[in-house]
């Protein structure tokens, strides 16, 4: 399961007039049912919300005033996330005749107040956001809106926002759907929010939220792909100056050429994007190569094994990246060891969508060529990254199921030549040249497209300095 979680607005996006239809809480129900999560992102602020919205247990969290009070249904608690309404603003406004809704961190009018308050609040000299809704009029503390309250949501349930669907249908929908994996814009959304979403819908508030429903229950939105690609990860530029992107989902890709060719350097610079896009990453480093890495949590040194165990407590927390170093593992066992580790894999991106990525290196000692044994399990899924110098020596239906190759190093042709002959399809068309040390041949075998020439992105992230005690086994339970 790719899509984790939900999260929506409520007016003018699950609700019409305050009420939710029976229909539409039918199709909430049918969707928690399939074991992701709810969330309910709304402007109201909370007792308003409890008087007309009595299902609310539905929802694991609410988040309400516009991002600054979190709510959890099952218990009753809340917490605010913002600063208190300052008193100075609200007695001026009520002063001067603004009729005004104070919550715990909001404050609330409603157009065409909003002249009266930009003046009171510069008059004051006061740093207070203010964001509209549909002809509502909201005052908000610094750094609150929805994304920083779903954020904090999110965390608690430990869940990532790139396993997140979001729906709205206003001006205060932009920062939500923003921090959402795939966003959706109602079909009674503002204009610019429906340019803005992956996905817009055909049907007016719940009965559109209906319709991306069906789609998670059926497919998890697979035959829905985004209309837009602001999440694709950028590797470089061709020739011709044009960004050359991998999807985030869906693809896997063979990383390779001769020893010393830059194969690791490839692979640091896609974990450093990964990094920035908040994908959440496990790679399994045969020779320890990528103890340095930042931020990666590192689990196994050059003399202890890592324990399955802790690698996967670690991994449920989705802002963790791993490295699992696997040197201590003679190199006849390591295919053994992974074999295990990936069934716990799987399940586990089957209940959270996480791991992201999974960047397996050496590939040839831990998914290697097996003549005379019939593994069942199949090649790994999507959203994997194999990194070997010999492509002969891995699972040959893995390189049959590549979608991306990546080739480093000055052999590159004639191991993209070598390459193609173990591949089903075409062989590709040749390249003008051998790539240069900050270059790569990548070839997207799915397109019919030739190889290109790639000038990769310049590395972000410093590596750390290596001491003797980098790649201690370290337990974050």
């Amino acid at each position: 399961m790719r899509y984790t979680a939900v999260a929506l607005d409520f007016d003018g996006t699950i609700a019409h007039d305050g009420e939710v239809p029976a229909h539409v809480l039918e199709g909430l129900e049918r969707l928690k049912q399939t074991g992701r999560k709810l969330l309910l992102v709304t402007g109201r602020e909370l007792p308003e919300l409890l008087a007309i919205f009595k299902p609310i247990e539905l929802f694991d969290r609410v988040v309400a005033e516009n991002g600054a009070l979190l709510y959890r249904p099952q218990t009753g608690e809340r917490v605010e996330l913002g600063d208190p309404p300052p008193k100075a603003l609200v007695d001026l406004l009520r002063a001067r005749g603004v009729p005004l809704s104070v919550g715990a961190s909001i404050i609330a009018t409603v157009e065409p107040h909003e002249t009266v308050v930009l003046q009171a609040i510069r008059e004051l000299g006061l740093e207070r956001p203010v964001i509209f809704n549909k002809g509502a009029v909201m005052i908000l503390p610094p750094g609150i809106n929805k994304a920083s309250g779903l954020a904090r949501a999110l965390k608690e349930l430990g869940l990532s926002a790139r396993n997140l669907v979001a729906a709205g249908d206003a001006e205060n929908d932009h920062a939500l759907l923003d921090a959402a994996e795939y966003s959706v814009a109602v079909a009674n959304a503002i204009t610019t929010l429906k340019e803005a979403a992956d996905r817009v819908t055909i049907a007016m508030r719940g009965d559109g939220i209906l319709e991306v429903i069906a789609d998670l229950i059926e497919h998890d939105l697979v035959k829905s792909p985004p209309r837009r690609e602001r999440r694709a990860l950028c590797i470089g530029r061709d020739a011709s100056g044009a960004e050359v992107t991998l999807p985030p989902a869906g693809v896997s890709m063979l990383v390779t050429g001769g020893h010393g060719s830059g194969k690791s350097s490839f692979t640091r610079r896609m974990l450093e994007r990964f990094c920035t896009a908040g994908y959440q990453f496990c790679v399994l480093d045969g020779r320890g190569e990528y103890l340095d890495f930042q931020p990666a949590i590192v689990f196994g040194t050059q003399e202890n094994p890592p324990d399955p165990f802790e690698i996967l407590t670690a991994l449920e927390k989705p802002d963790l990246q791993a490295v699992v170093c696997l040197a201590a593992v003679l190199p006849a066992k390591r295919a053994a060891f992974f074999d295990k580790l990936r069934l716990e894999l799987q399940s586990l991106r089957e209940k959270t969508g996480r791991p992201h990525w999974l960047v397996i290196d050496e590939a040839e000692d831990l998914v290697p060529r097996r003549d005379d044994v019939v593994d069942r399990r199949g090649p790994l899924a999507e959203n994997t990254i194999y990194v070997t110098s010999d492509p002969t020596a891995i699972d040959p239906r893995i390189v049959g199921a590549v979608d991306v190759v990546a080739v480093r190093g000055a052999g590159a042709r004639q191991s993209l030549e070598s390459l193609s002959a173990l591949l089903p399809t075409a062989r590709p068309a040749e390249p003008l040249r051998a790539p240069g040390e900050s270059e790569a041949l990548v070839w997207f075998r799915r397109g019919g497209q030739a190889p290109r020439l790639v000038t990769l992105l310049p590395r972000t992230h410093p590596d750390r300095p290596m001491r003797n005690d980098v790649g201690r086994l370290l337990r974050r339970a």
